[in-house]
């Protein structure tokens, strides 16, 4: 509907309104009129005053071009059939009781019953807002109203919409409950896995830690809300409120608790507690007290904290999924962080690499080549002059060309050992341990071959780590290479007696940033063991899926 019928249709209800109040007005003059010629012989005549009520149709026309007057209809003919029916009320009243029960009224006693009529319509009026003042002031007299029990379920649910932080949430929640249920104090204690501690507290407390063993956890778990006998059993610490501090939620000084838990005269607070549990998890405790000597604990208070307690329940469960979905978020940032490193890392090693390949190339197999070429020459022109100096120059020829083959093979071996690549880590190790520059024992326990990439990683870090040997375990250090794989994947670790050094400061050489990006690379870890003195130990564990056995 557009607002322009909306308007008229609101415009027609107002004028049928106007309509009716008129009529309204005629027909409660006129009984009105009726009653008192009845009662009071007035007025009389009876038909003039009876129709009096047509003088309401001056102001309904006037409603009915009037806007501003138009849009007063509630408003007027809500007043009028309440002071109307009033009136009628008052007066069927007198007439049922005078003239029907009782007999008639001579003219001395018009003006007395009159007056009655116009008291009883007074007193009709006034008993509403007389009663409603006297009730006001009864309660200043006795004291502040305690809200009722099931205000704090719905403020703690208008608050858990609004994303109030817990901390403020839990404070706001243990002053309501302070203020409905427990006057005496509030407080809620939050925690998992049997530890718990009074998180927020009204009065304030100090900040106190509980352990629960295996059958408390279980009994405190299952249970419903319960009171002080319950408590004495289960939950003696919660019980005796401020045991270190020995006051009471008040602020006044307790007296010796006797066994039972009650004081030297007898008395004792009663209180009741509320286990907070989501899924079967303890999750924290509702606990509320009263003085002694008033009012029990009624069933609706019971209920009121159960539901409070699941729905805490589900917020505290809501705040740790929170905090885990943030520190994942987090791990996931700084993973992120890592592997953008890790790549440019990787990048930059690989033009190190490209630019080693060309540099040794030029400066080692190129040089020889070339000076065997400028040899060849010069052995084409001393063929004919001087035969007797080609064999000893063919000798160095043939050195030369060994020598070059030597450096290719070992160039080759830096890139991707052709031993790897056909005979697997064990081999390929041994070799490498052959030429390294320090006493080195391999063991691989394992036959099983593995993805390509996998083993290029293991190999490269055990050359990693044997060359970091060489460079800083020290003379006379002896390093030992094991390679073994299991269900997990496959490990390996390298191993020296050298003179270590202090792994706490973190081990962030060169070497370590490429063992482990290697590692990392494939979803691995790689931990380093050292001490001063007592060697160095690097392990690496990669996992590989069981059915990936590659040729």
């Amino acid at each position: 509907m557009s607002r322009i019928d909306s308007e008229r249709a609101r415009a027609r209800r107002d004028r049928a309104l106007w309509v009716a109040w008129s009529l309204l007005v005629a027909a409660t003059i006129a009984a009105a009129t009726w009653m008192l010629h009845v009662l009071l012989d007035l007025p009389d005549p009876l038909l003039p005053w009876a129709a009096s009520g047509v003088l309401a149709t001056p102001v309904v026309a006037a409603a009915m071009f009037s806007a501003r007057l138009r849009r007063h209809a509630t408003t007027v003919f809500g007043s009028t059939v309440v002071v109307g029916g009033l009136v009628l009320m008052v007066l069927t009243v007198y007439v049922v009781i005078v003239v029907g029960l009782g007999d008639d009224v001579d003219g001395s006693e018009h003006g007395v019953l009159g007056l009655s009529m116009i008291a009883g319509l007074v007193s009709v009026l006034l008993a509403n807002p007389v009663r409603a003042r006297l009730r006001d002031l009864v309660r200043g007299w006795s004291g502040p109203r305690r809200r009722p029990a099931r205000t704090v379920l719905e403020t703690f649910g208008t608050r858990m919409t609004r994303a109030v932080p817990m901390d403020e949430l839990l404070l706001q929640l243990t002053e309501t409950l302070r203020s409905t249920i427990g006057p005496l104090g509030a407080e809620v204690w939050t925690g998992s896995d049997g530890v718990l501690e009074r998180t927020v507290s009204v009065p304030e407390r100090p900040r106190t830690r509980i352990t629960l063993g295996a059958a408390e956890l279980a009994a405190v778990s299952a249970a419903r809300v319960s009171g002080n006998a319950w408590a004495e059993v289960w939950l003696p610490q919660v019980l005796n409120r401020d045991e270190g501090a020995g006051q009471r939620p008040d602020g006044q000084r307790h007296a010796e608790r006797s066994p039972d838990g009650s004081g030297q005269g007898g008395h004792r607070s009663a209180i009741r507690i509320a286990p907070i549990t989501h899924l079967g998890k303890l999750l924290g405790l509702l606990v509320v007290a009263r003085p002694p000597g008033e009012a029990g604990f009624s069933d609706d208070d019971d209920r009121v904290l159960t539901e409070l307690a699941r729905q805490v329940g589900l917020a505290l469960h809501n705040v740790s999924l929170d905090t885990a979905l943030q520190a994942s978020l987090d791990e996931l940032k700084e993973r992120n962080a890592e592997l953008q490193a890790s790549r440019a890392r990787i990048v930059a090693a690989a033009d190190a690499s490209r630019r080693e390949i060309e540099r040794n190339l030029h400066d080692g197999a190129q040089q020889h080549l070339v000076a065997m070429a400028v040899k060849v020459g010069l052995l084409a022109r001393l063929a004919g002059d001087d035969p007797s100096t080609v064999p000893p120059m063919l000798d160095e020829l043939r050195e030369e060309i060994q020598v070059t083959v030597t450096e290719l093979r070992e160039l080759a071996h830096g890139i991707y050992p052709p031993l790897l690549r056909d005979h697997g880590l064990g081999e390929a190790l041994r070799n490498a341990a052959g030429r390294a520059t320090v006493p080195t024992s391999v063991r691989v326990e394992t036959d099983r071959r593995f993805e390509a990439g996998v083993e290029a990683a293991v190999y490269f870090c055990c050359l990693e780590a044997i060359q970091n040997a060489a460079k800083h375990a020290g003379e006379g250090a002896n390093v030992t290479v094991r390679v073994a794989a299991d269900e997990a994947g496959l490990a390996f670790t390298v191993s020296d007696d050298g003179a270590g050094f202090d792994a706490a400061g973190g081990a962030t050489g060169h070497g370590f940033v490429n063992m482990r990006d290697r590692v990392g690379a494939l979803g691995g870890a790689l931990t380093v063991h050292s001490a001063p003195g007592s060697g160095t130990t690097i392990r690496g564990d990669i996992p590989v899926p069981a059915e990936v056995d590659a040729a």
